[in-house]
């Protein structure tokens, strides 16, 4: 009698099931092309998938559909080679998207369909640039707004993802550096959790097989959630410094001045990348505990991260030199792109590329963010300074001015058009997750012997852009 009724209690719940997929698949809008075959398995059950249903490089696998405690449904891939039963990618159906996620590899925390696009962008770059001497690749990356939110459309936990898969380059081994130009976070969340999060992007991008700058961007300091909470400051002094640089300065292939202010250099071949921290601001509390510079909202140089830079430049013979920073120093017009101190940066630039002999002066500056900076790069030989590598902007775009070519990158962080903050150039691309535009990232190629620079680029970015040097 006991095993009778198992069976038919067995027999409803797979009638139930199929029925369940078959209702899941009848309310999926008609328009709505899958990005797999096995986006059409809504029934739990165990099924044999492989090339013509989109499975990783189009090997055999084992798809298991289940369903957890909320009655969400799950499918698992493992291989049909495997020796235990534990799933190589896994994913979930998301009822905002009305239908499964893209599968993740458990291991590595990267998408095969994003690894996929990087192996084409790789090719790509192989095909349109010289492998040689004087021949250098930049991996760049920038204002990924990780935050804690599981967003479809928007910032959130797709930041620290769209990190990890820009780590595949390396695999890849095309990379001599790769960047992170800054906003790692969107500084919206308490300062516990920023600083959390910040722990996770350093351990992430850290490398020991390639060399890596990391970047402080406008965001990193969190003002944005004391801004919108009106308390006392959320991080203490210094907490991105002492999270994210001691690992970028601990770095044989990184060096540098001191290791106080984000300056740093590197060298290969005739190429010198030399970074800087344009949310150089001084940590001053009010009587209430809150700062009296807003990171987010202010942009600045200071005098001894400028005495940094000129000292380096004034040890730079022989060097084509890129700059790298979180924010554009001066606008397409020549005029201050920072609160303080952008332009000076600028004609200092142009003084050593003229070899020229002087000194900074800022006027009308709080006393914080005046300069006294003398220089002499009289001596300087073979040298020049042709291109500055920003982001800040979420957008690509490009201006040259008095010889020197900046070069703007878009944002990694999904921007989905229906946000209010959504730049008109992410509008345009209509990013969508788990679609080949939702992140974006760049290979840049540096070649003296053909004096030329490429920017190639995948996701929400143009796929190749060039320049003169």
């Amino acid at each position: 009698m006991g095993k009778s009724i198992m069976k038919i209690i067995n027999k409803t719940k797979g009638m139930i099931d199929k029925f369940s997929g078959m209702t899941r698949k009848m309310m999926r809008k008609k328009n709505n092309v899958p990005f797999d075959g096995m986006q059409k398995y809504m029934t739990v059950g165990e099924y044999n998938v492989g090339a013509p249903e989109g499975t990783p490089h189009g090997e055999e696998y084992k798809l298991i559909v289940y369903k957890d405690t909320d009655n969400v449904l799950h499918q698992a891939l493992r291989s049909v080679n495997a020796s235990d039963l534990a799933p190589a990618y896994v994913r979930k159906f998301d009822k905002r998207l009305n239908r499964y996620t893209a599968f993740v590899n458990k291991r590595t925390g990267r998408r095969y369909i994003v690894e996929d696009q990087l192996d084409q962008l790789v090719d790509y770059v192989k095909k349109h640039s010289r492998k040689g001497y004087n021949s250098i690749n930049i991996g760049v990356i920038t204002d990924t707004h990780y935050k804690d939110a599981d967003s479809v459309d928007f910032y959130g936990h797709n930041g620290l993802r769209h990190v990890k898969e820009f780590n595949y380059l390396e695999d890849k081994d095309i990379l001599d550096l790769k960047a992170h130009l800054g906003d790692w976070m969107d500084g919206s969340d308490p300062g516990l959790v920023g600083e959390a999060e910040l722990i996770s992007l350093s351990r992430t991008f850290r490398s020991k097989k390639t060399n890596f700058a990391v970047i402080k961007g406008n965001h990193d300091e969190n003002d944005k959630f004391d801004e919108h909470h009106d308390l006392r400051a959320s991080f203490p002094e210094n907490e991105f410094e002492d999270i994210m640089w001691p690992s970028m300065y601990a770095q044989d292939g990184i060096h540098y001045i001191t290791r106080k202010h984000g300056v740093a250099y590197f060298d290969k071949d005739d190429v010198r990348i030399i970074t800087v921290n344009t949310s150089d601001l001084p940590y001053e509390l009010d009587e209430q505990g809150k700062k009296k510079y807003d990171t987010k909202l202010s942009l600045a140089i200071r005098e001894d991260q400028m005495q940094e830079i000129i000292e380096i430049l004034e040890n730079s013979n022989g060097k084509t030199i890129i700059f790298m920073s979180h924010a554009n120093p001066i606008t397409r017009k020549g005029t201050n792109a920072l609160k303080f101190n952008g332009r000076s940066l600028h004609e200092l630039m142009v003084a050593f590329n003229q070899h020229e002999k002087g000194y900074l002066n800022s006027r009308d500056v709080p006393p914080e963010f005046t300069l006294a900076n003398s220089f002499d790069f009289t001596k300087i030989k073979n040298a020049k300074i042709v291109a500055y590598f920003c982001g800040h902007r979420h957008t690509e775009d490009q201006y040259r001015i008095n010889g020197i070519q900046y070069i703007f990158f878009n944002c990694s962080a999904l921007m989905g058009p229906n946000h209010a903050l959504t730049t008109q150039y992410n509008k345009r691309w209509n990013r969508q997750m788990d679609h080949a535009n939702e992140a974006a990232g760049y290979i840049v190629n540096v070649d003296i012997k053909r004096h030329l620079l490429q920017v190639f680029g995948y996701g929400a970015a143009s796929k190749r852009r060039f320049y003169r040097i």
